[in-house]
This record gives C-alpha cells, structure tokens and sequence, in this order.
C-alpha cells in the first residue's frame, strides 16, 4: 500500500500543474483554470486520505507479549493489579 501513498504525492504536483496547463492551452482563463487544478489535487488527497485510508499496524490477536496477554486478560476478567 507505500506504493500507492507514492504514487499520490507524485499526482498532487502533476495534477496541479498538469490541469491548470492543459486548460489555459485549450483558453480558459488561469483564474479559473487554476482552482479547477486545486480541485483535483485536492480530490486525490481525499481519496489518499477516506477512501483508501492508511491502516494502523496493529497486534496480532493470538500474538503478543506475555505483559500484553495478562493485561488483556485483566481485562477481560475485570481483575486488576
């Protein structure tokens, strides 16, 4: 999943610049070229950010270290130290 995050911070610039660009060539005013830019810039890091959100590394379940294991035991038994 890096390789997707990589490939997302290449895009913003490219995306920013790339469509701001290719709008003023085909004559639309920079003014309102360059938000249109921004928007899709802006579209891909939401998209980086919601929709294929980056997963925090969590402990396996059954894994884990023994101090780990008993307080999550405690836990669940509602014993405490």
């Amino acid at each position: 999943m890096t390789r997707y995050y990589d490939y997302v911070l290449g895009l913003i610039p490219v995306a920013l610049v790339g469509v701001t660009a290719a709008l003023s060539l085909v004559g639309v005013p920079t003014t309102a070229a360059l938000p249109v830019g921004a928007g899709v810039a802006l579209g891909l890091m939401c998209h980086a950010m919601f929709v294929r959100a980056p997963l925090a590394e969590t402990e396996p379940v059954s894994g884990g270290t023994a101090a780990g294991n008993a307080s999550r035991d405690a836990v669940a038994t509602g014993s405490s130290d």
